[in-house]
């Protein structure tokens, strides 16, 4: 019968020690932690969030603005065309949109939404019937508009109105909606007095 030894006693107790401690250590397999696991998702929740937010927001394009044909005898003409490519796009808080076709010359528009009521210029327009020697003008930026109110078609015309610059050798209509606010006439004059010369007013005869 084999005398246990007091050094294997050691031998043995260090490896039940060792065996004990491997069990219920926990391992550690270079793994991200939990905490780390947990950031990771929910930075990736907010992005997506982030996204879809922005998607839900963004502004659509503007729908096509269909503009009836009035006479412009002088819509081809140089100073129209100088004016149509110095056209911004955008009138304050207005769009470049689309004009659908046929669209006449000489014409663009704006809009603040999808299906928002335009603002629209027309250059090489006649001169207005209305004005005549005496019609009160207002100057903005340099050039001189007269106003024209249009007659309302729906409760949603109330407060339209339509502009003639009358001190340039081409007129040129500018047709506000209810709401548009100065912004959209002042920037407009800016690009018409950099682009048109001014030319001496010349109204019809009163009466």
């Amino acid at each position: 019968m084999r005398q246990e030894v007091p050094g294997d006693r050691r031998r043995q107790a260090a490896g039940r020690a060792m065996m004990s401690d491997s069990e219920t250590s926990p391992t550690d397999v270079g793994g991200p932690s939990r905490a780390v696991m947990i950031a990771a998702v929910a930075l990736g929740v907010m992005v997506i969030g982030a996204i879809l937010v922005i998607a839900a927001t963004r502004s659509a394009p503007p729908q096509p603005v269909a503009i009836a044909a009035v006479p412009a005898p002088q819509a081809d003409s140089p100073a129209c065309h100088a004016l149509n490519d110095a056209l911004p796009q955008r009138l304050g808080d207005y769009q470049r949109a689309p004009v659908a076709q046929p669209a006449p010359h000489g014409a663009a528009a704006w809009r603040d939404g999808r299906d928002s009521a335009p603002v629209i210029s027309r250059c090489g327009l006649d001169r207005p019937a209305e004005f005549v020697v005496g019609s009160p003008i207002q100057v903005v930026d340099r050039v001189q508009w007269f106003q024209v109110a249009a007659p309302p078609q729906s409760a949603g015309d109330a407060g339209r109105s339509t502009w003639y610059t009358v001190d340039r050798p081409v007129y040129v209509a500018l047709t506000l909606p209810t709401g548009s606010g100065p912004t959209p006439i002042q920037q407009l004059s800016e690009v018409i007095d950099r682009t048109i010369a001014a030319v001496p007013i010349n109204p019809a005869p009163a009466g």
